[in-house]
């Protein structure tokens, strides 16, 4: 198991398009991934959408990727990465 911690950094959180990229992102692993929301507790299936976007995810928010498998530690630093990049946006 890897885990590591980051903070959602892009203004308007992970809304839809971001969430959508970060599941895609997630789905190329083998790995099962979850995220789990710090302030509340509240974990999700991070290859799921709907679960995902029930975290309501805002900016500020920290949160820990925590993943099980083979390509744990590949899938939680490119997670990671995408999320402190704030997913292209401003």
């Amino acid at each position: 198991m890897y885990e590591q911690t980051t903070t959602i950094t892009n203004k308007t959180g992970l809304h839809a398009r971001p969430a959508a990229a970060f599941v895609t992102a997630a789905r190329n692993y083998k790995s099962q991934i979850t995220i789990k929301n710090l302030k509340t507790g509240k974990a999700a299936d991070a290859k799921a959408l709907m679960q995902v976007m029930t975290l309501a995810l805002t900016q500020g928010t920290e949160i820990s990727l925590c993943a099980e498998g083979e390509d744990e530690t590949a899938a939680v630093k490119e997670l990671i990465a995408l999320i402190q990049e704030g997913f292209g946006e401003e």
